[in-house]
């Protein structure tokens, strides 16, 4: 594994990269608050299947691509941006990988990209129209989200996530990241303008349209402690996706998948990568009720 720079027209992306180059290729998108670094576990278990992978530190979290405006992180300027680190990696089609805000990314960039999608596979979020859905009617949802728009109010975040050594910050990430991670995580997001462009993703307004469903082969994993996601739209999700559809529950872990269980979430991302790499058909692996394959 190693870091690698991605220039596009918005400037200059971070990532870690490994893998051979000529294997099939995969984006990592990580969300909030961590790095292309959340995905550690995951890049080592891709690459050593011979995949070539790379895990950017997207818009706002690498310092080459900082706007300092809240409507420079609209959706569509998200998934822009996949599209244009992938061009510049040579990949005409690739396999997309989620978490959490990654995850909105990575559900909007299939559905209005299928032609560059070759799988998709998302890590707690649900589809964003599932999700709307549920701010609309699921209570339970509505007080989930409710940080969403605490989170608006600038600079006041800023200050309450970094004073006391980023007390608040760090609790975001309980005990279910490593301390090293953490602590790396902070160090980011401490730099100067970080943690703004980061909330940033928060504060950038409505998507410009509605979106639609997923014709590409998706992986769903959710899991039953996630703070954030509720059961509603997570089961609501299947109702979004016109392709091949496999919804994984992970009973007793919080919203931490890649690193909390980063095993068990390797092999079911291997096993849907396998099952559409285009020879291979199978039947896909299941999990059972305590989580394990």
């Amino acid at each position: 594994m190693n870091g690698i720079s991605i220039s596009t027209a918005a400037g200059v992306f971070d990532a870690v990269a490994a893998g051979p180059p000529d294997g099939r290729p995969v984006l990592l998108l990580h969300g909030f608050p961590q790095t292309g670094l959340a995905w550690r576990r995951q890049i080592a278990a891709l690459a050593a299947e011979g995949h070539r992978v790379v895990a950017p530190d997207q818009r706002g979290y690498s310092p080459g691509v900082r706007p300092e405006r809240a409507e420079d992180y609209r959706i569509g300027v998200l998934v822009a941006d996949v599209l244009a680190i992938t061009e510049e990696l040579g990949w005409p089609t690739f396999d997309l990988v989620g978490h959490d805000w990654g995850g909105a990314v990575a559900w909007w960039t299939a559905v209005g990209h299928p032609d560059r999608v070759r799988t998709l596979t998302v890590v707690s979020t649900p589809h964003p129209g599932a999700l709307a859905e549920a701010l609309r009617s699921d209570d339970d949802q509505r007080a989930r989200s409710q940080y969403m728009k605490d989170w608006r109010d600038a600079p006041a975040t800023e200050n309450r996530m970094l004073a006391d050594d980023a007390r608040l910050l760090r609790s975001l990430y309980g005990d279910k990241i490593p301390r090293a991670s953490a602590d790396a995580y902070v160090r980011h997001l401490t730099r100067s303008g970080a943690m703004t462009a980061a909330l940033n993703w928060y504060r950038s307004g409505r998507p410009d349209g509605e979106i639609g469903v997923v014709e590409v082969p998706t992986l769903y994993v959710w899991s039953t402690g996630d703070t954030a996601f509720g059961p509603g739209p997570a089961r609501e999700t299947a109702r979004w996706v016109d392709g091949p559809y496999r919804f994984e529950i992970l009973p007793d872990l919080g919203h931490w998948i890649p690193e909390e269980a980063p095993e068990t979430l390797n092999r079911l991302l291997l096993d849907h990568l396998r099952t559409h790499d285009g020879r291979n058909q199978r039947a896909p692996l299941t999990v059972d009720d305590s989580g394990r394959l």
